[in-house]
């Protein structure tokens, strides 16, 4: 007997579609495919050229492809650095491993198509917009497994993946500028979280070997999201599973070993490409940029017009409600969940510039959408009543609405990209009538 989609596949299966089809008509047509790669994704691709094409990893190629054959006024960004006396690129190369299987099916695509074999012609940008979308869905896929340990219904679990997906900033840098890290890092936040989740639950050793694998690809993209290794409280559930867990992973000491050793092969990577093109393992490439702890912005970060995370994306707020359950339910875990809030939030408000440069909304939050998902799906799962039930329905598709006006708002600059204030924000606020061409 055959047996039937469920309703939470289903809309993963709905939202692939959407993105893709938005994707295409927004990126692959005519020269759009250009903006494809824009910003600091441009760092992060810039390792695949790199080796597989110019065998430079000190960027050679850079002024005649930025500067010369693809330059942009509007998109022309210089994402090189120094060290050594040697140019580098600024960022990690994690994203660029993550979409080395899309850019190698790009290469061997334009040979045989008789595209430019220079790693920027059309077909390079699509493929990594492809990879974007591939790792959204990855991330949706593991979110599902991760919810149904919470026991939540399949609808609800869909109602989660369309919040996740078009109620925050998450599609924006799927479709808008899907070459940034973030929906990349989403995944691996996903897969990191319910590897860690299961691995509490049934203390397999494989699912270790799986989390210090994850936790170097994380560090490898991203380092500053190894403050994802912060959540594992909340993932265990309660102290007692944690502690049990957390014997039982150095128990066998020769597979905890192993475990150790593949996260540290991982992030030796990145200081191999450091040593290859410096001369030193250890580099700090962003110069003189960095973090002032004891000058956070953390109002700024979550309420602020120019960057709000809860301004922009409201319904990273809406998912607090899920906390109030926690609350009665487990202090554990709604003190875990909260701790790991305020630690990320501390963290990411105190990097120099906290607005993190031109983005929509605070971007630096996407990757942790998983994290905040769980207790809105915790909360559509446990509000009982019919009318407290539809209203806060509602809200989630209101803000939805909002959150796709805005970025629409936001990709043709009624919505600054770094500038915004109070004064901007309110005269632009839901100007459905200025988006109509």
């Amino acid at each position: 007997m055959r047996s039937r989609l469920s309703t939470s596949r289903v809309s993963i299966i709905i939202i692939t579609l959407i993105v893709t089809v938005v994707s295409s008509n927004l990126n692959w047509e005519k020269e759009d495919w250009k903006g494809i790669i824009e910003s600091d994704g441009k760092g992060y691709y810039a390792y695949l050229p790199a080796i597989f094409i110019y065998q430079d990893l000190n960027f050679g190629f850079f002024e005649s492809i930025e500067a010369g054959k693809y330059y942009d006024e509007n998109l022309y960004y210089d994402y090189r650095s120094s060290a050594n006396g040697k140019v580098i690129d600024k960022y990690y190369c994690g994203t660029a491993l993550l979409e080395s299987p899309f850019f190698l099916v790009a290469h061997l695509s334009s040979y045989l198509l008789d595209y430019e074999l220079d790693g920027y012609s059309k077909l390079y940008p699509i493929s990594i917009n492809i990879s974007a979308i591939f790792y959204l869905i990855i991330g949706l896929i593991f979110l599902n497994a991760t919810l149904d340990t919470y026991q939540i219904k399949n609808w609800q679990k869909s109602i989660t993946f369309f919040a996740a997906v078009f109620g925050t900033n998450l599609f924006y840098y799927t479709v808008g500028e899907p070459g940034m890290s973030h929906v990349f890092s989403f995944a691996l936040v996903s897969l990191f979280y319910y590897y860690s989740r299961t691995y509490f639950l049934r203390n397999n050793k494989h699912h270790l070997l799986k989390l210090f694998l994850l936790l170097g690809l994380i560090v490898l993209t991203r380092p500053i999201n190894g403050l994802i290794v912060f959540i594992i409280p909340f993932a265990s559930g309660n102290f007692l599973t944690l502690k049990k867990g957390l014997i039982f992973s150095i128990r066998d000491k020769l597979w905890f070993i192993l475990a150790v050793c593949v996260f540290l092969c991982v992030i030796s990577i990145q200081l191999v490409i450091y040593k290859i093109s410096t001369g030193s393992f250890f580099i700090y490439a962003y110069a003189e940029e960095g973090f002032n702890f004891l000058s956070p912005h953390i109002a700024a970060i979550l309420f602020s017009y120019k960057k709000g995370l809860f301004l922009y994306t409201p319904l990273f707020l809406v998912a607090f409600a899920g906390c109030y359950f926690l609350w009665r339910t487990s202090r554990f875990e709604f003190f875990s969940w909260i701790g790991f809030f305020f630690l990320i939030t501390f963290v990411l408000s105190s990097w120099w510039m906290w607005y993190y440069g031109g983005s929509f909304s605070s971007r630096v939050y996407v990757e942790y959408i998983p994290i905040f998902m769980i207790p809105l799906a915790i909360a559509l799962n446990q509000i009982k009543r019919r009318p407290f039930k539809q209203i806060f329905l509602s809200l989630i598709v209101v803000l939805i609405i909002a959150c796709q006006i805005q970025t629409y708002q936001y990709r043709y600059f009624q919505i600054h990209w770094s500038d915004m204030t109070k004064e901007m924000y309110w005269e632009n606020f839901m100007r459905i009538d200025r988006l109509i061409k």
